[in-house]
């Protein structure tokens, strides 16, 4: 069984200190305010605060005041929740347990704070006190622990997750902000010079702990993977080097030389992969695919055996280039796209039902296939660990309408707010920002008004219905972890449905708490995905309505904005759409529903190596 990366490494019992943490901490307060009181260097403390008091200046005092409120409560607050959502959002793939990390290191330092509050009671400084002192004690100095956590804190993700020199440069000056509100508090006569080092060996404590619970392990385990990928990168350079074949930079059709000898690096089958001379074809996007991870993925198909490959290239007119035509032409032994949503989705339109496996190398800006699959979204390692895999089937949507040719779709497809914020997401921000671009865009689209229409499940009765968006989805988790459709399963032969309607600011909050929550409770179980096949639940206050089928047929009274896998189609007021059980054929690592290892409703066909059966729609 695999382990994900982006899961802690060790357990989470180091928690179970901070309760020796606390109980250090009030013996410290004991010791500092009782026997050591009246002993150097303790005695000297109130001097020290009169000193500072004595020699305040309009400047300084500015600048204290300052350091002061970045440490306030409302403000670590705030800031915490905000670097929270953007480590959730804003990176390709969701950075959870430092999210998880830097939240509860600040929660526990303040627990910690409150309870050593509770059994220390010591006064503030006798000095003139620039800010108003809230009803709890001196030691230790709650700005400075709290700003260990919050700053310090996000050092150490800095550390860990910036490449580079700046990565040092901004560590050390996060760190500095701890030091520099403790001076502040002691220079606005809040705190004793023994109550802000107590704030930061107990912000310091916290953070050693959560790390050590959360962070600790996962550094190795990375070592680990990447002296892989190496010896990976470095078995495909001597496989490839007598190889005579055209460079995928080139973006045309290249065609490799004879196999080599038996027993070389590339008639290899290293952990899974095919036999020397088999021929593969490589649908790149070039936007999406720049030479390097392009050169990156050919390495890893020559060492996995793939010799014979054929590169071509995509366009706005053929979002999978001449794929059907190369299909006909060389019956590949394998397909492999190099690109996003819409590239694998009209790559996907020409492969399903023939049986030919499919692999991806993620190179877009969403991704969600791959991410819903449990693929890393580096191209070259998703698709070598694919390829250590087997090849199982996976569902597909087939959805049509007005003014909507029949076409396949293996993510999502949907009516209203989501398109529209696709539709109008910014292509500058896009290229700079990712997926992130789209928070931006939704935020344009939050008040525009619901729509009317009728759903119908497979072939029952019409419920009529108002909502902001309705989604119907092959898999279910969208970016940043959020399971939008929790029992969707790629492989089990249903669709999930979802019609979002939050009435008001109160039920667009209840939404986002109830999806919030998800998100920490992590991925429903499969025996929940049935729960909704006999017919529609409504949770989050109504706000979200939920239906489970095999065919959905959506009517709006108006035209609407239209997405299928992330691209932007003609308005139009229907949408039918029907599922495709097993129809694609994917190289994965695991099973699609157990990204534990543990197999899937479908899994055991899918090892069989049996083709599916074509269904009535053909590759076009």
């Amino acid at each position: 069984m695999k382990r994900r990366c982006d899961a802690p490494a060790r357990g989470t019992w180091p928690v179970l200190l901070l309760p020796v943490q606390a109980a250090l901490m009030v013996g410290l307060g004991v010791l500092v305010t009782g026997p050591a009181a009246g002993h150097w260097p303790f005695a000297a403390e109130s001097r020290a605060n009169q000193d500072l008091a004595e020699r305040r200046a309009a400047p300084v005092t500015g600048v204290s005041e300052w350091l002061s409120a970045m440490a306030a409560t409302e403000t670590i607050i705030g800031v915490t929740l905000l670097c929270i959502v953007a480590l959730l959002v804003l990176p390709r793939v969701a950075w959870r347990t430092e999210a998880l990390f830097l939240g509860a290191s600040v929660a526990a330092q303040s627990a910690v704070f409150v309870v050593v509050t509770m059994f220390v009671q010591r006064p503030r400084p006798a000095v003139p006190r620039l800010d108003g002192a809230p009803p709890t004690s001196s030691f230790p100095s709650g700005h400075v622990g709290a700003s260990v956590a919050l700053y310090g804190g996000l050092a150490v993700i800095a550390l860990l997750r910036m490449r580079g020199p700046w990565r040092y440069a901004v560590s050390g000056a996060l760190l500095l902000v701890p030091p520099a509100v403790g001076m502040s508090r002691m220079y606005r006569g809040m705190h004793f010079p023994t109550d802000v080092v107590g704030g930061l060996l107990n912000g310091a404590a916290t953070l050693l702990v959560m790390g050590f619970a959360l962070l600790y392990g996962r550094e190795s385990a990375k070592s680990a993977k990447s002296a892989k990928s190496a010896r990976t990168a470095k078995s495909a350079a001597s496989a490839g080097s007598s190889e005579s074949e055209e460079s995928p930079s080139g973006g045309g059709v290249a065609t490799a030389g004879s196999p080599g000898p038996a027993g070389s690096a590339g008639s290899a089958r290293p952990g899974g992969g095919a036999p020397a001379g088999r021929t593969v074809v490589v649908v790149r996007h070039s936007l999406g695919c720049p030479d390097e991870p392009a050169d990156r993925v050919r390495a890893v198909l020559t060492a996995r055996g793939y010799r014979d490959q054929r590169w071509i290239p995509t366009s706005a007119e053929r979002p999978c280039g001449a794929l059907a035509e190369e299909i006909a032409a060389s019956a590949p032994a394998l397909v492999v796209v190099c690109g996003g949503d819409g590239t694998l989705r009209a790559c996907a339109d020409v492969v399903a039902g023939t049986g030919i496996p499919l692999a991806v190398a993620p190179c877009g800006t969403g991704n969600l296939l791959a991410r819903n699959l449990g693929l890393p979204l580096d191209p070259a390692g998703a698709l070598d660990e694919a390829l250590a895999g087997e090849s199982f089937g996976i569902d597909v949507g087939r959805v049509e309408g007005d003014g909507l040719a029949p076409t396949r779709f293996t993510v999502m497809t949907g009516a209203g707010f989501d398109a529209a914020m696709v539709r109008d997401a910014s292509p500058w921000l896009k290229s700079r920002l990712g997926w992130a671009a789209y928070v931006l865009s939704a935020l344009r689209h939050l008040g525009d008004p619901g729509m009317r229409l009728s759903i119908r499940i497979d072939g029952g009765r019409r419920h009529r219905r108002r909502a902001r968006m309705v989604v119907i989805g092959n898999v279910g988790t969208l970016q940043g972890g959020l399971p939008l459709l929790p029992g969707a399963r790629p492989d089990s032969g249903r669709l999930e449905v979802v019609l979002f309607d939050p009435r008001g600011a109160l039920g667009w909050f209840t939404a986002a708490g109830h999806l919030a929550a998800r998100i920490l409770r992590g991925r429903a179980p499969l025996r929940q995905a049935a729960s909704a096949q006999a017919g529609g639940r409504r949770e989050a206050g109504g706000a979200l309505e939920y239906f489970s089928a095999t065919r959905v047929d959506i009517r709006c009274a108006v035209p609407q904005p239209r997405e299928i896998d992330g691209d932007v189609v003609a308005d139009g007021t229907r949408l039918t759409v029907a599922v495709e059980p097993g129809a694609l054929r994917m190289y994965l690592p695991r099973a699609p529903s157990a990204p534990g290892g543990v197999a899937g409703p479908r899994a055991a066909e899918g090892r069989t190596g049996r083709r599916p059966a074509a269904p009535a729609h053909q590759p076009r």
